[in-house]
């Protein structure tokens, strides 16, 4: 099987598990902007600033993080459950930020490209130039949606609840999952408590994710 044809595969293959996993391929209308928009130029900060006016967020921190636990929802959650290394770095991406409908984003071409964190690591940077959040919680969006794609893929029944534990904790064994969080063992389910806070709690009408570490 062909590269190509090996990514559209897999990407087929996980789409129906729910939104988060349907990931498209191909370049979009003019409507949408180039991966590479999210490094330089106004329109990350535009879009943070965007998400902040949505939810009341008066922190900058706040509505960065919201950003990135949205995009890499949209990246890792497919990825996380086709298991293989697809182009996720922003040369080979579309985005555009709707203010009603949130953020989408889809691959340009079906290729196999770098691990995510290394694809992911230069869209952390950029969002470190435009608001003052830190790193380890935004790698902890990421961790936190990797945990939940792995949630997912179990309840559809594609790994089981050791197979899914045992790609969580290979994935935290190294920077920059590494002490991310821990996972936790429930009968028929997949758990997971970050260290880190997303910071949701801190918009209006926000609150506590499941996987908070500030819950009690």
């Amino acid at each position: 099987m062909s590269e190509f044809a090996e990514v559209l595969e897999a990407l087929r293959r996980v789409r129906g598990i729910n939104p988060f996993f349907a990931l498209d391929v191909g370049r979009p209308d003019e409507s949408w902007l180039p991966g590479t928009a999210l490094l330089d130029g106004p329109a990350l900060k535009t879009t943070i600033d965007a998400i902040a006016n949505r939810y009341k967020a008066d922190e900058p921190r706040v509505a960065a993080s919201l950003f990135f636990l949205s995009y890499t929802a949209r990246l890792l959650s497919p990825l996380t459950a086709a298991n293989i290394p697809i182009d996720v770095r922003p040369e080979n991406l579309w985005w555009r930020h709707d203010p009603a409908n949130g953020l989408s984003v889809r691959i340009d071409q079906p290729r196999l490209g770098p691990p995510a964190a290394e694809a992911l690591a230069p869209v952390v940077e950029a969002i470190q130039a435009v608001a003052p959040v830190a790193r380890g919680l935004l790698w902890g969006n990421a961790m936190s949606n990797i945990a939940g794609a792995l949630k997912m893929v179990v309840r559809a029944r594609m790994l089981t609840e050791e197979e899914a534990e045992e790609r969580g904790e290979r994935l935290m064994s190294a920077p920059p999952f590494e002490q991310a969080g821990e996972f936790l063992s429930f009968p028929g389910e997949l758990g997971f408590r970050r260290r880190s806070c997303c910071l949701y709690y801190r918009v209006a009408a926000g609150g506590k994710c499941g996987d908070c570490p500030l819950v009690k």
